[in-house]
């Protein structure tokens, strides 16, 4: 048994200690992960793999959705419409095989994942 900690352990830390924003900017880059991994795999051909991958971060939106603050008004509407259009494009990137939409997707989420970081310092 090692005397380190596992690379889970470590996650599980940052994610217990990390504030409600930090979460956000998390969430951002998991959808990044996953998505740059479904451009690669799709490339491959490797639809399974590329409909996993999308499938892992339609659902991070999906909790980006479900945690908005509609309280926060049109910020939250145009967050709630960004991330409706992104899952659109993931819908059409998925039927037409198209990594194009999902680079539109990761630049979309890279820009709010960057407006979020900032908030976070």
């Amino acid at each position: 048994m090692s005397t380190y900690a596992s690379p889970q352990a470590y996650r599980e830390a940052a994610v217990l200690t990390a504030s409600p924003v930090q979460l956000v900017v998390m969430l951002y880059d998991g959808v990044e992960r996953f998505l740059r991994q479904a451009e690669v795999v799709m490339g491959e051909g490797n639809v399974a793999q590329a409909h996993d991958r999308m499938q892992r971060a339609e659902a991070i939106i999906d909790e980006l959705l479900r945690t908005l603050d509609k309280s926060a008004g049109q910020v939250a509407e145009r967050l709630e419409a960004i991330y409706v259009f992104c899952k659109r494009l993931m819908m059409e990137a998925r039927l037409e095989r198209d990594a194009t939409k999902l680079t539109k997707i990761r630049s979309l989420m890279g820009e709010l994942r960057e407006s979020w970081s900032e908030l976070a310092r």
